[in-house]
């Protein structure tokens, strides 16, 4: 096992989610992730992999528990607990609890059990590292999202809100997602923020589970939405006599066209009545959904938002640590799934993002077609090393192709040509020796 220097690197990775009911059980990014730990067993460098937060989906074993689910995990994931081991023999391995495998804190054979494959588990909120002249704190960044926080820490009963919904939501989807057309229900682990799981169940279900003649016939009315609302003004200014000449215009054009004008003058026709039916019904809707929602926020029913911040918390909770610590120039969490790098005052706010597939939201630029949300990964190991100049921060990019090809429909792909997402990390940063010296004499 290497021993503590002062140049040792840190190599940072978190919200893997491995493991849960069915067929979240499925880990996309294996191969992936085995290759990285791999690359670690045969590094020279003095290093320490610090897996911070959400390594496992305990939230999301529902028929066992306590360290059963350790023994499910040991017999389903062998090939990785046995690279565990051997990339623990060259380098440290450090492993701190996040919210959805906060049970790793709650019972001491855990930590044993680890231990077996050279895997140091620190069941504590958040730990701290020196590296260079500087100190860097770790934290999953649970403990800030008001869903998600364990009042009890190490407690098992703990059942904080997001408890809930994975325990009800995302391990029901494991069990469930096989029944679909595709197997595509397990991935509402990947949906962020929680509010937009509703508006992506239907997007999924329109575009992958609707009977497909059923889709092919609504298309053209949702495409045409926006010109047949359009036309059911011009049709009202021509019913009271006020403007004609557009709808005599449409006419006498299309009539040119013989047959096949009269069957796109039906089409727009019956367009032009729906989309005027819902113009008349949804103004008055639109004037009583707001009403409702004043009345509901002058009560204040509902007071905490279901996604937390995903930068303020954290940058509030870093400038608590760096006034506290000064030494302390790097706060790095994961929990949100967002890499990041973020200059504060007195350091830097990090976060390692996520191994899981994103999900980014294309709206459709015209009609009424529910949202495409096209996945993407951004796997990356986050790189901490001493350098001459201070501290360097980067991220580490580890390639795997978008599963577009194989969970998108033509009809998605089609909608989404020219705006498929490029997700990019953030650039390297460097913490200077002079952000410690300002802060030490800050404080003193």
């Amino acid at each position: 096992m290497a021993t503590h220097t002062d140049d040792r690197v840190y190599y940072v990775i978190s919200d893997l989610h491995i493991g849960g009911d069915e067929q979240l059980e499925h880990v996309d990014f294996l191969p992936e992730l085995l290759d990285f730990l791999e690359r670690l067993e045969k590094t020279d460098e003095d290093a320490e992999l610090i897996i911070n937060g959400d390594a496992f989906g305990l939230w999301e074993f529902t028929t066992v528990s306590g360290i059963e689910k350790f023994d499910v995990l040991e017999e389903t994931y062998q090939e990785l607990f046995e690279q565990f081991r051997a990339t623990g023999e060259n380098v440290s391995i450090t492993l701190l609890p996040g919210n959805h495998d906060h049970e790793l804190a709650a019972y001491d054979e855990y930590v044993e059990r680890f231990a077996e494959y050279n895997v140091d588990l620190v069941p504590e909120q958040s730990i701290s590292r020196e590296v260079g002249e500087q100190a860097i704190h770790f934290e999953h960044g649970h403990q800030r999202d008001d869903n998600n926080r364990i009042e009890d820490w190490g407690n098992p009963h703990a059942t904080p809100l997001g408890y809930y919904y994975n325990t009800l939501v995302t391990s029901r989807a494991g069990k469930l997602s096989d029944r679909g057309r595709y197997n595509w229900l397990k991935n509402v682990q990947a949906v962020t923020p929680t509010e937009r799981m509703p508006v992506w169940l239907f997007s999924k279900y329109f575009y992958r589970e609707m009977n497909p003649l059923l889709r092919y016939s609504l298309v053209p009315f949702l495409l045409l939405f926006n010109i047949s609302v359009l036309l059911a003004i011009l049709a009202g200014l021509d019913l009271v006599g006020i403007w004609s000449t557009p709808v005599e215009a449409a006419t006498e054009f299309l009539g040119q066209f013989g047959r096949a004008g009269t069957v796109a003058w039906f089409v727009l026709a019956t367009n032009v009545a729906v989309a005027g039916l819902l113009v008349l019904v949804g103004i008055p809707l639109h004037f009583i959904r707001r009403d409702i929602k004043k009345t509901v926020n002058r009560f204040g029913v509902f007071e905490t938002d279901l996604t937390v911040d995903p930068e303020a918390p954290y940058e509030d909770a870093a400038r608590e640590v760096f006034d506290a610590n000064p030494e302390t120039t790097i706060f790095c969490f994961g929990h949100t799934h967002r890499p990041m790098i973020q200059e504060l005052e007195g350091g830097i706010l990090v976060n390692s993002g996520t191994w899981l597939r994103r999900l980014h939201r294309r709206d459709g630029i015209i009609g009424l077609l529910p949202p495409v949300f096209y996945p993407s990964y951004q796997l990356s190991a986050v790189r901490i090393a001493p350098e001459d100049e201070g501290v360097a921060v980067e991220f580490e990019e580890i390639k795997k192709p978008s599963p577009a090809a194989e969970e998108l429909t033509r009809t998605e792909r089609f909608f989404t040509v020219g705006r498929e997402p490029i997700p990019e990390l953030p650039d390297r940063y460097v913490v200077p020796t002079e952000t410690t010296a300002e802060a030490l004499e800050a404080s003193d």
